[in-house]
């Protein structure tokens, strides 16, 4: 968790249209958000600002959303932050690989916000 007052959020999805609908329903809901277009901006913007959780598409371009997460869990910040994917990957061998690489939440688009929100503050107090 951060020091600050609300919680940092990460976003990071390729899809401008749900990269913008993610940052006005969370930022709404009190977080602090920062977002990315890529896995490897959505990296460099982990490591520069250690937000408390990550809402990461699987499919990106430049490094997909599961060797982000495991980049994510080989910094180890403490505490470590939540990390939830939200993708179009709907086998169930692909929810175990998202989980397997870091994930502590694998949802399939189209999913409720709501949904993500409860996945999120689950584990993390804005």
């Amino acid at each position: 968790m951060s020091t600050h007052d609300t919680a940092r959020l990460l976003i990071a999805d390729d899809d401008p249209d749900l990269l913008a609908a993610y940052v006005l329903y969370f930022s709404a809901q009190g977080f602090e958000i920062r977002t990315a277009r890529n896995g490897l901006d959505a990296f460099a913007q982990y490591c520069a600002w250690h937000p408390d959780a990550a809402l990461l598409d699987v499919e990106m371009p430049r490094l997909d959303g599961r060797a982000l997460a495991r980049r994510i869990r080989y910094v180890a910040d403490t505490p470590a932050p939540t990390l939830v994917a939200v993708t179009g990957l709907a086998r169930i061998e692909e929810r175990h690989e998202s989980l397997r690489s870091g994930f502590d939440d694998h949802f399939v688009k189209p999913v409720a916000m709501p949904i993500i929100l409860a996945a999120l503050t689950r584990r993390v107090r804005h």
